[in-house]
């Protein structure tokens, strides 16, 4: 499992800021033991960042909590760098059915290319009518990684009577939902990182990656270096980027 460090702290105007075990924009950090993971030498690094956080969750939540079976259907609502991955993953276990919802269709073109059945956006005004003529019993598995309340009882509400909701965001506030069917077979999980061991699933990642049977390149869509790391961030809220890569040095 390796050594655990405390988290770090800073200080900006006099307020505490938990930095959680992992940090980024340093020039010097501690990082504990158990968060990391040898890859190989000859490994594309302007890819592996992305075991960081977006690959690891999105596999792990396909595999671990929703445990996805070939042939069955999910929904996903948003379609970011988690929810690309969720798609990939999906497809990769052979889902028959993969509905992405978001409020960019650049987000859902890019969705596409990684095996995205049918995309929807988020603002449509019959979303649950509109999901319902693709999936009449609701979805084997709902993900939700948005974290907002009226997202997440939608993903539960367009859940079989049988199926899985799994909440990957953190919620924003109260959900409300009838919970009876909960008393049955129908499951409503959270999701803590997709329950993925980095140093175990990582090594899986690479091979298929190096097997050509997944792949990460695309979803990189822009780099910046870190002096503009403004501008990156204006980009990314337009919805028009996948994954950004921030270059802390050339």
């Amino acid at each position: 499992m390796g050594i655990q460090s405390v988290p770090p702290k800073y200080i900006l105007n006099n307020d505490n800021i938990n930095a959680g075990w992992v940090t980024t924009f340093n020039e010097k950090a501690i990082v504990s033991e158990n968060r990391i993971t040898v890859i190989p030498k000859n490994f594309n690094l302007r890819t592996s960042p992305l075991f960081g956080c977006a690959v690891t969750t999105a596999f792990g939540v396909i595999n671990n909590d929703a445990q996805l079976k070939i042939g069955q259907s999910v929904i996903i609502f948003g379609l970011g760098g988690v929810g690309l991955n969720l798609v990939q993953a999906a497809s990769m276990v052979s889902a028959s059915t993969i509905v992405g919802i978001d409020l960019h269709t650049d987000k859902i073109d890019m969705a596409k290319k990684y095996g995205l059945t049918h995309g929807i956006l988020a603002s449509k005004d019959n979303l649950v009518e509109s999901i319902k003529k693709i999936l009449s019993q609701g979805a084997d598995v709902a993900i939700d990684t948005t974290g907002i309340p009226e997202v997440i009882e939608k993903a539960y509400e367009l859940t079989d009577k049988n199926g899985k909701t799994i909440l990957v965001g953190v919620p924003y506030g109260k959900i409300n939902i009838y919970s009876l069917p909960l008393h049955f077979k129908k499951i409503l999980k959270g999701s803590h990182g997709g329950s993925s061991v980095p140093d175990r699933d990582i090594p899986r990642y690479i091979k298929l990656i190096e097997q050509n049977k997944m792949s990460l390149d695309e979803l990189i869509t822009h780099e910046f270096p870190l002096e503009k790391i403004n501008d990156a961030i204006k980009l990314f809220k337009t919805g028009k980027a996948g994954k950004i890569i921030i270059k802390m040095k050339d």
